[in-house]
Parts: structure tokens; C-alpha cells; sequence
């Protein structure tokens, strides 16, 4: 099992499992921008998206039906296949030499697995052993809101409401988005095949299964993944979750209550200087973030700043994230890019 900190100190032979999927196609568009460092590529998905053809970086790849060969010689696998997938082929993937950073829940609770936002716990990645996961998107988004705050005053309880996308559902959901969408302004009912509920002039509480306490996995993930990267394992937080016909851009209300009041004022600079963090705080214009504001973008966007009336201790914020890229494909490669030598 790798134990080895950093990657190797040449070009990289790395894997996408889940190619075809949004995230993937993500993933591929960010390693070309951020020239990171490919000597090849490969595409690995399902039998059923094997024979896909791509174009990257000025070659045209095929997209490989994964198997345990497919690993050989590899150095990164960036996963974003799925929990099932994950669990599947990590043995493989550990056995032939190579990290993997996992987009999916499979590991994240894993003691032995570090949970990484790169602007928050980046210390953590190099006690990896083979595997690091990629938080929820919801989570990514959030604690690099909470940490810049969390290093003036200490965090007693946050709570969050989340407005999220189509987007993390997959691109199928997105595409039923915009045909329910067609088809509401034609006069039609649409008919849900990919989410539970049509989207369209819609919105529902997270369709992630219920547990045992009543909050749904999704809650749950938020919970359990801020503790574990904030290294808070007692703080409290709850969250309540709901999906809204937006495309690829999740949103949130954030209230955190600290040890002692921290003033508005201190709060936004900490915040306007926070590595991923952008803030978009303007009262007198009534301007502040929104999902258009940060599609396609990297920074998570944070304003609405004001202070709880019912509990000085307590500030209220809102925040915008693009849930694919700094959401998912953006974190992970940030996360390799952690392991990459000086």
C-alpha cells in the first residue's frame, strides 16, 4: 500500500474513472487549464462508454472500459465513477502504485482516508495511504467560508440551509432541467425520470435516503464531513437540504455562533482574504451572490454579512459555489496538485 507523500518528480500518467460523466468532462477541461503535469491520459468508464471518443489538449483520446490492467503504471487516478465503483477498483488502483482521489462518499469516514479541502486542512493529504477524498460539494463550499472565521474565534454551532443544483445529481438531471423547463412553458406536465420530482418552477427537500434521526444522507454528509475536516468532532450542526432549478451552482444560508461576538466588519476581511473566497457584500446595491455569479468559476462567492439579532454571538452569511468545479473536479485536482514536488 503507497505511503509516499508526494507524487512523482516527472510528467504523470494519469487516469479519469467516470470519464464521460459531468464531473469528468470537468476534470479534463481543469488539467489543461492548470497545465498540470500529463504525460498520458486515460479515460476509463463503464462498458457502456467504452469506445467514447474525446479530444484533449490537441489529442483524441478513446475512452477504456476499466479493469484492473487499466491501472498499470498509472500515478493518479481521479475517481468520479460513484461510491460502488470506487470501492470496486480501489484495491487495484492502491496495488498498482497509484493515488487515487476519490470523488465519491465511499471513503470519506474512513479513519485511515484524509477528507482534504486544499484552502482548509492541507496538511492532511500527505498522511494518505494510496487514497484521499474529496468532501461533498455542499461541504467544500462551505468550510471555506468557515475556516477563515474559525482562526479568529471558535466555533460553538453552525446551521445551514442549502439551495442545490440540478448539477449534482449528474448531467442527466441537468438535461431533464432544461426539457421539464421547455415543457412547463409549453403548457405540459413533465414527466420525472431522473430525480423523483420534476425540477422545473420547482423545488423539493433532498431526495437522499432518510435516516434513523429524520435528516436525510445528504444532511448527514454535511455534519459528519465539516467535523472531520475542521477537526471539530463535537461541534454542532444541522442542515436542511433541498434541491432548486438551478443548473450547476449550489447556494447557502449559513448562521455560525462563535465562543464571542466577531463584528461584521472583522468577518469580511477575513473572509476578502480567504484563499477560494470572493466576497460579494454590498448593501447599499443590494448586491450579492448569486448562482450566474460563480457557473463556471472557481472562487466561492460569500456576502449577506450581518450580524444574528437574536444571538450577538452569532453571524448569518450567504454563499454560492459551483458545484461541478470547485464543487468537485476543481477540489480534486487542487488536492493532486497538494502531492505534486516542490
Amino acid at each position: 500500500m503507497s505511503t509516499a507523500a508526494s507524487l512523482p518528480n516527472r510528467p504523470l500518467t494519469v487516469a479519469i474513472l467516470g470519464a464521460s460523466g459531468a464531473v469528468g468532462q470537468e476534470l479534463l477541461q481543469l488539467l489543461q487549464e492548470r497545465h498540470f503535469p500529463v504525460k498520458e491520459l486515460r479515460l476509463l468508464a463503464s462498458a457502456r462508454s467504452a469506445g467514447t471518443r474525446c479530444s484533449w489538449n490537441g489529442q483524441d483520446l478513446t475512452v477504456q472500459e476499466v479493469s484492473e490492467s487499466a491501472f498499470a503504471g498509472v500515478d493518479l487516478v481521479l475517481a468520479s465513477a460513484g461510491g460502488s465503483v470506487s470501492r470496486q477498483w480501489r484495491e487495484a488502483i492502491v496495488a498498482a502504485g497509484a493515488v487515487m482521489v476519490d470523488n465519491s462518499s465511499a471513503f470519506r469516514m474512513d479513519d485511515d482516508v484524509p477528507l482534504v479541502v486544499p484552502e482548509v486542512n492541507p496538511e492532511a493529504a500527505i498522511q494518505h495511504r494510496g487514497v484521499i477524498a474529496n468532501p461533498n460539494c455542499t461541504t467544500i463550499l462551505l468550510t471555506l467560508a468557515l475556516a477563515p472565521l474559525a482562526t479568529r474565534r471558535a466555533l460553538r454551532r453552525v446551521v445551514v440551509s442549502t439551495y442545490q443544483s440540478a448539477s449534482g445529481a449528474g448531467a442527466q438531471a441537468m438535461e431533464e432541467l432544461k426539457t421539464h423547463s421547455h415543457e412547463v412553458l409549453a403548457g405540459m406536465t413533465p414527466t420525472p425520470a431522473v430525480l423523483p420530482h420534476s425540477l422545473a418552477f420547482n423545488l423539493f427537500l433532498h431526495n437522499s435516503p432518510l435516516q434513523a434521526n429524520r435528516y436525510c444522507e445528504e444532511e448527514m454528509k454535511m455534519v459528519n464531513e465539516t467535523r472531520k475536516i475542521m477537526g471539530l468532532p463535537d461541534l454542532r450542526f444541522t442542515a436542511t437540504c433541498v434541491r432548486v432549478p438551478v443548473l450547476r451552482a449550489h447556494s447557502e444560508a449559513v448562521n455560525v455562533e462563535f465562543d464571542a461576538p466577531l463584528p461584521v466588519a472583522e468577518a469580511r476581511e477575513l473572509l476578502a482574504a480567504a484563499p477560494g473566497v470572493q466576497l460579494m457584500d454590498d448593501p447599499a446595491s443590494s448586491r450579492f451572490p448569486m448562482p450566474t455569479d460563480v457557473a463556471g468559476r472557481d472562487p466561492v462567492m460569500v456576502g449577506r454579512v450581518r450580524e444574528d439579532i437574536s444571538e450577538p454571538k452569532a453571524l448569518e452569511f450567504w454563499l454560492c459555489g459551483d458545484q461541478i468545479r470547485k464543487g468537485a473536479a476543481l477540489n480534486a485536482i487542487q488536492i493532486a496538485e497538494l502531492l505534486l514536488p516542490a
